[in-house]
C-alpha cells in the first residue's frame, strides 16, 4: 500500500456511506495518532487498539447526529507524490472554521487551530469538514 492514511480516509467514509456504526482499520502508530485527534476534536466517539503484533487492528467508533454522519467530508492534501507543506501564518481555515485541517508537525499531529496557536508549521494531511 503506497498511502495508509488515504487508505484510513476511504475506510471512514465508506463506512459512513453505509451507516456502520465502528470501522476497522490496520494499525501503525501514525493511524493512531490520527484517529487520536480526530476523537480529539470531537469528529469521532471512541477509538481502541486490538489484537496482537501481525493482526493489531484500530476500531474506531464513528459519530452520527441525527443518522447524519458528522464528517461530511474528507480531502487529502498531502500525498506521497506531492507533499504539501504550510508555516503556521499560512494555515488557512477549512470551511470557515467549520472543518479541521490535520497538520504532521516536529511537535506531533495536531489540528490547524491548535497548529495557529502553537505557532507550529507543518504538513497538511488532510482537510475534514
Amino acid at each position: 500500500m503506497t498511502d495508509p492514511i488515504a487508505d484510513m480516509i476511504n475506510r471512514i467514509k465508506n463506512a459512513q456511506a453505509v451507516s456502520k456504526k465502528t470501522v476497522k482499520i490496520p494499525y501503525s502508530s501514525l493511524k493512531h495518532e490520527i484517529a487520536k485527534a480526530l476523537k480529539k476534536e470531537n469528529w469521532i466517539l471512541s477509538l481502541e487498539k486490538k489484537g496482537k503484533i501481525p493482526n493489531k487492528i484500530i476500531e474506531i467508533e464513528l459519530k452520527y447526529d441525527d443518522n447524519e454522519p458528522a464528517i461530511s467530508g474528507i480531502k487529502r492534501v498531502s500525498t506521497p507524490g506531492q507533499r504539501i507543506y504550510s508555516q503556521a501564518t499560512d494555515i488557512k481555515r477549512v470551511r470557515s472554521g467549520a472543518g479541521m485541517a490535520l497538520i504532521s508537525t516536529s511537535k506531533g499531529i495536531m489540528s490547524d487551530k491548535e497548529a495557529r496557536f502553537k505557532k507550529n508549521g507543518g504538513e497538511i494531511l488532510f482537510q475534514i469538514w
